[in-house]
Order: structure tokens, then sequence, then C-alpha cells
């Protein structure tokens, strides 16, 4: 359900695409945007909706909410927001207008980038340059009409660069930075202990912070889980030995870290699409290589 009150100016657009089935499968695609010259009285509220949204005000300020969080977002700053929960947004009060870009986007790229734009859900405005984020609403609004396939790539283009600016900024700030060293030295001491028996309380001996906390980190900044990381690590590693050496498959496998060939096969399959001795034989070995 939406209900709005459109005190916006007469210059204000707003475009609306319908997207086809090749369109919605690129991980970034859009169905609305505008450029809205929101006055005093803008206001909109709304259940829900299938999609997020992305703001960034140009000048005034605007205010957000949702769940319990009020959010206020002045001019040179972006927010994304998850439109399946109620929300409403509007003029900021004290204010007389409220000029912003906005975009409501989906796809799997949207989904996976939110989890550094929205950790645990948190709404979160973000400081980028008009520089920077202008040209690509401006370049979004061009390609709006050709409805064409390489529109569409560039649009999905130009909507990955407004959330990488996003998550560039918001990933460079104090706090963020602590997290990021901490997870990076979770990620090295994977990397270093790969062929060990590694268990994630080892991980959360290392760290000082609950085992919530670090796995909701370590999907931030990693993008998987540590075991994941641990399985892609001990892999990557395995096709190097089968390549470089003439080590057995069950030598390889317990050199990785994997207690058994079975084991070893099994997971290696699943995340290369072939067996080892598949992936061994269609590899190119280098010149010179024992």
């Amino acid at each position: 359900m939406l209900t709005c009150n459109m005190d916006v100016e007469e210059r204000s657009v707003w475009l609306r695409a319908t997207p086809g089935a090749a369109a919605m499968a690129q991980p970034f695609y859009c169905t609305e945007a505008g450029n809205f010259y929101g006055r005093a009285h803008f206001a909109t509220a709304r259940t829900d909706k299938d999609s997020y949204i992305l703001f960034y005000t140009l000048s005034g300020s605007g205010l957000i909410e949702q769940n319990d969080q009020r959010i206020e977002l002045p001019a040179g700053s972006a927010l994304l927001l998850n439109c399946r929960t109620p929300q409403s947004y509007c003029t900021a009060p004290g204010q007389d207008h409220w000029h912003h870009y906005w975009v409501h986007l989906d796809g799997a790229g949207v989904a996976n980038l939110a989890e550094v734009l929205l950790p645990q859900g948190r709404l979160s405005a973000v400081p980028v340059s008009r520089l920077e984020m202008q040209p690509l609403f401006e370049s979004l609004t061009s390609e709006w009409e050709h409805r064409t396939t390489a529109a569409q790539i560039e649009t999905g283009l130009l909507l990955h660069r407004m959330l990488a600016l996003m998550a560039r900024q918001l990933l460079a700030g104090d706090e963020s930075r602590s997290n990021r060293t901490l997870i990076e030295h979770a990620a090295e001491f994977i990397r270093q202990h790969y062929a060990e028996p590694l268990s994630l309380d080892r991980l959360l001996a290392q760290t000082p912070v609950s085992k919530s906390w670090f796995l909701r980190l370590f999907r931030q900044y990693m993008g998987t889980t540590p075991y994941n990381f641990l399985l892609s690590t001990r892999i990557t590693r395995a096709k190097e030995l089968l390549v470089l050496t003439d080590f057995s498959i069950s030598e390889i496998a317990h050199q990785v870290g994997f207690g058994d060939e079975s084991n070893f096969s099994t997971r290696f399959a699943a995340m290369v699409g072939q067996s080892p001795q598949q992936y061994r034989k269609s590899a190119m070995k280098p010149a010179g290589a024992e």
C-alpha cells in the first residue's frame, strides 16, 4: 500500500519501465527512477514494494524512517533502503525543499551489496561527492528510453557504480577500518592454516568479538562464510597441486586439509564442476613443471 503527498515542482521527473526477463536476469536492474524537486510537504509512506530504493540528495534534506530508525539525508549523501519492510520518507522537518535523485532497483548484485550498505539492517547515510554521483544519475536518465540490450547492460553498470561508490565510502570509515582489519587477520589465519583442522572456535579465539558479530562481519567483508572461505582456499591450493605436481589425488587431499580422498573429490567437484582427475587432465601445465 502506498500513500503520498506529491508536493513537488512541475520540473520533477518520474521515469518508469517494465523490465523483461533478460533485464531481470542481470545482477542490477531498475524499474523506476526520478529527479524530484520536493517542497516542504513532500511525503511518501509504503507498506512494501519488491525492490530496493536508492536516494541521493542534491540540496535540502530528506528524512527516512523504517522500523525504529529515523535518519536524515542531507545534501551530498546517499542511502539504500529495502522497500520490502514498511517505510516512509519526506522532506525533513524545518527544510523548505528536498531535491533528490531516486531509483528503484533490484537484482542479485544489489542484494549482495545491501549486506555492506545495510549492515544488520541499519540505515546509513553515506557521503558521496556530487561530482561522482550526479553524472551517473544523468547517464541513467539518458539511457532510460533505449530499451536495447546494450542500454540494459549500461544501466546495470551505472547502478553498480552508484552502489560501489557508497560501499567504498562506508568501508573507509574508522569503525569499518577496525572491523576490516579484524576480518583480514582472520582470513589470513585461514590462509596460513588451511591444511590443519580448523574450527570456528579456533578462529574466534583469535578475535575479541562474539560469534554472531564475527560471522556478520566476515560475510560483510569477505562476501562468504568462514567455512566456505576455508573450502575455497583449500580447493584453490588443490588446483595448483593438481597442475604443478604429480602427487596422487589422495596425497593432495591430505595436503590441503581434507581427511580423505572421497570427501575431497566430492567437495572439489561441487565447487569446480569437474573431478580432480578431470581438472588435472584438462589443465595445461606450465613448461618445465615437475
